[in-house]
């Protein structure tokens, strides 16, 4: 069996490892969390937007009912294109608890020889991680508009930018363990993922990602698919899906 589907066969078998289980309740509980917060802010900034923009009662008859019908849609949209950044930022947060479970279970020569991330570089690591996949995102917003009618060109932007941006933060997720902070010498910890390997890695949690209920256990589900890939592509470790 190829590295890159083992991989996320192993993290499946896995995924209900009852350790790998209180890290995903945490995380989407912390998500959950968040998108409360962040559903309930752009509610009132949106319906704050439309009556500052002349939808009131004085103007027209029930304006308040179909500014908070705006607002609540307008907010789902928002959250709906905001899940897969809060949520993998929110996994970066958890990734060193994820990778760990898995290296202890499949790499536990690796797991020893394997650093603790203070809680600190963590913050920092998921705060890059949301700050980096929402540039990109707005960036490519202007070409997803632009191809709205084609029916599928605004997917496929989405799902390959996010491709890309997920198999960088994945794979990163299990070198920050066994590389220096700076990440700046690989080396020390084998060859890199390839570029297509690190792509295929990206592409199959961005599809997870933008499918309901799945996306829940998306985030988790391709740190441990990462922690496989990296090792198996580093020769550690037997091959248990052979």
């Amino acid at each position: 069996m190829t590295a890159l589907p083992a991989s996320y066969l192993l993290a499946l078998r896995q995924l209900f490892d009852p350790q790998i289980l209180r890290i995903l309740l945490k995380s989407v509980l912390v998500s959950l969390a968040i998108f409360a917060v962040l559903g309930l802010a752009g509610w009132f900034a949106i319906d704050a937007l439309l009556a500052g923009g002349g939808l009131t009662d004085t103007v027209v008859p029930g304006a308040g009912g179909i500014r908070g019908a705006l607002a609540f849609i307008l907010s789902l949209i928002g959250l709906w294109l905001l899940w897969r950044i809060v949520a993998m930022a929110v996994v970066q947060f958890f990734a060193d608890d994820v990778v760990a479970v898995v290296e202890a279970k499949h790499y536990p020569g690796r797991a020893m020889s394997a650093r603790t991330i203070p809680m600190g570089e963590q913050v920092r690591a998921s705060l890059r991680a949301a700050g980096r996949a929402l540039l990109v995102n707005l960036i490519a917003l202007p070409v997803a508009l632009a191809l709205l009618i084609t029916g599928i060109g605004t997917a496929f932007v989405f799902l390959f930018v996010n491709a890309i941006l997920l198999g960088r933060e994945l794979q990163d997720m299990v070198w920050n363990r066994h590389a220096a902070p700076d990440m700046r010498d690989r080396s020390s910890v084998g060859p890199p993922v390839g570029p297509f390997q690190r792509f295929g890695l990206g592409g199959v949690a961005a599809v997870l990602l933008s499918l309901p209920g799945v996306n829940l256990v998306a985030p988790v589900l391709g740190a441990a698919a990462s922690t496989h890939l990296v090792h198996r592509n580093m020769g550690h470790g037997d091959d248990p899906a052979r």
